[in-house]
């Protein structure tokens, strides 16, 4: 497996590659992040995963400068799970100058995490454009996860024909539920514990429609309800959205996005799921 530190030297072991597939991520890797390579690895010849930690996507106050740097463990991971390349630049290689020109996101990013999280997608939707000038893929793998981080970027492809596929993979869960991030670090012990409501509740909304349940507010009733039982636990968000466009849903007709947003503790939690019938 090849690290390449610059954007120079990246585009020098790239060249004559028939086809790439570009795993962006940020990260202090977890099993979801390998099974979004091991996903690549089926789709190219050669994969390049990104190890970036993106200032632009985050707030003011925000994580950035406590987000785990991991990168010696990253490599190991990514290498044992037949990575290629590596691309691992630091903040002055990707932005040697202020960044002026950013990519406006589309209207699909402005619910859910677009109304707690002013010029998110905005970083997001530069920094993965940058991505798709520099590594050139002909495909890109984003985990569900962030369902609606892979809806923007899906629109931001079509929008401004890069020409690349879009894959997205499966949420990959602890064996309790849990949805496995980054973040979950940040969880003492305890406050894990109470993170488990955001699986439960999806799963609860999962067995209500089987058994017939439409009504969405009765839907989020009882999500709320099971989150409220972590103490530490405050609600950003819980929405059932058209899975497609995410346009609120009140009654449920077809497969339904249940997203939600919950800080245990200081630690902001995302979860979702589609709920089918």
């Amino acid at each position: 497996m090849d690290t390449a530190y610059t954007i120079a030297d990246l585009r020098k072991r790239l060249a004559g590659e028939k086809s790439i597939a570009l795993v962006p991520t940020m990260g202090n890797l977890h099993a979801g992040h390998i099974s979004l390579v091991e996903m690549a690895r089926r789709r190219a010849g050669c994969v390049v995963a990104t190890v970036f930690v993106n200032r632009l996507q985050f707030a003011p106050g925000g994580d950035f400068d406590r987000y785990p740097r991991t990168l010696a463990q990253d490599r190991w991971m990514l290498e044992k799970a037949q990575c290629d390349v590596v691309f691992a630049p630091d903040e002055d290689e990707m932005y040697p100058q202020p960044q002026q020109i950013h990519v406006t996101p589309p209207e699909i990013a402005k619910p859910l995490e677009g109304d707690f999280r002013p010029g998110h997608f905005q970083g997001v939707c530069t920094v993965v454009a940058k991505l798709f000038n520099i590594v050139k893929p002909t495909v890109a793998v984003f985990g569900k996860k962030d369902y609606q981080q892979l809806a923007v970027i899906r629109a931001m492809e079509r929008q401004l024909d890069f020409g690349i596929e879009i894959v997205g993979g499966e949420t990959i869960r602890e064996p309790d539920g849990l949805a496995m991030s980054s973040r979950n670090a940040y969880l003492s012990p305890d406050e894990r514990q109470q993170g488990l409501t955001l699986s439960r509740a999806l799963a609860a909304a999962q067995a209500s429609v089987a058994a017939g349940e439409r009504n969405a507010a009765k839907l989020l009733d009882a999500a709320r309800a099971t989150i409220a039982t972590a103490r530490d636990a405050k609600i950003d968000y819980l929405e059932l959205r058209d899975p497609d466009s995410l346009h609120l849903v009140e009654t449920l007709t077809g497969p339904t996005l249940f997203a939600m947003a919950v800080f245990v503790g200081k630690t902001r939690l995302i979860d979702n799921r589609v709920l089918r019938f």
